[in-house]
């Protein structure tokens, strides 16, 4: 399942593919979207934004689209007018000169305006997302000890799109082990030393899956790349005590873990 980090570089690519291009031919699915369609010819999109796992495609006439992946949406770049093999239900086509993005199989697609994109359930519901960078250390800080996520264990909060969105399970082992912590720590548990080190790790860990994971030439990258400390990597050694690495099941999740230095 993708996290953050994979909906953000997804949401790049289709950017690159199409924004700031007059749309030559838009195309929805969805009866209660079709009559919107010509009127979005010759708009551009301005931005495609991502709220944890869903993705606000802003035209530049002020309406949204919102669309959530779910379990088998996945969005596509091909030359404009192609139509690619696939067993997939197309939903929604936006398509420029040179490109065109394809929606295929998402359920939850919805046209908005800023004011329904304001009030849109969903939207409501999730927290800041972690690949904001107007998001700080010490927001973050003050969302662990709020009275409403302070006394949660951190397996099931590092799941809740509610605290903070586009972080999955790949990212809460990586995060707690980064900060030497057990999914079963709460904040109210925690010292300010290591409050602050979880906080930062909430930011910086995400931030740096998005930036390097998938690369491969790290010289040409100027530093280090993204690499599983615990995840999926159950029997090995730990690098940094020594201690193997654990599997077990928290909050019906896989969870990988040192028992020699999360504590």
């Amino acid at each position: 399942m993708p996290e953050g980090p994979e909906i953000r570089r997804a949401a790049d690519t289709l950017e690159a593919a199409i924004k700031g291009k007059p749309l030559t031919e838009v195309w929805f699915a969805q009866p209660h979207l079709t009559d919107y369609a010509a009127g979005l010819v010759g708009q551009q999109i301005d931005a495609i934004e991502t709220r944890g796992k869903a993705l606000l495609t802003h035209f530049s006439g002020g309406l949204t689209l919102y669309s959530h992946n779910q379990l088998y949406g996945v969005w596509r770049v091909v030359k404009a007018g192609e139509i690619p093999e696939t067993n997939r239900v197309l939903r929604v086509r936006l398509q420029a000169a040179d490109k065109a993005i394809l929606l295929y199989s998402a359920s939850e697609i919805a046209l908005l305006t800023p004011e329904q994109l304001a009030q849109h359930p969903f939207l409501l519901r999730v927290g800041p997302d972690v690949l904001d960078m107007r998001l700080t250390v010490e927001e973050v800080k003050a969302r662990l000890l709020s009275p409403r996520f302070r006394r949660r264990q951190f397996a099931g909060l590092l799941l809740d799109q509610a605290f903070l969105a586009g972080l999955g399970n790949y990212l809460r082992v990586e995060i707690l082990w980064h900060s030497g912590l057990t999914g079963q720590r709460k904040a109210e548990q925690l010292s300010e030393s290591e409050l602050d080190l979880l906080a930062e790790a909430l930011l910086a860990i995400p931030r740096f899956s998005y930036q390097t994971r998938g690369r491969v030439d790290e010289k040409k990258h100027h530093g280090a790349l993204f690499r599983f400390k615990v995840f999926h990597r159950a029997g090995k050694k730990c690098e940094r005590c020594g201690g193997m690495i654990e599997k077990t099941t928290l909050s019906s999740r896989p969870f990988y873990w040192c028992p020699g230095c999360q504590r």
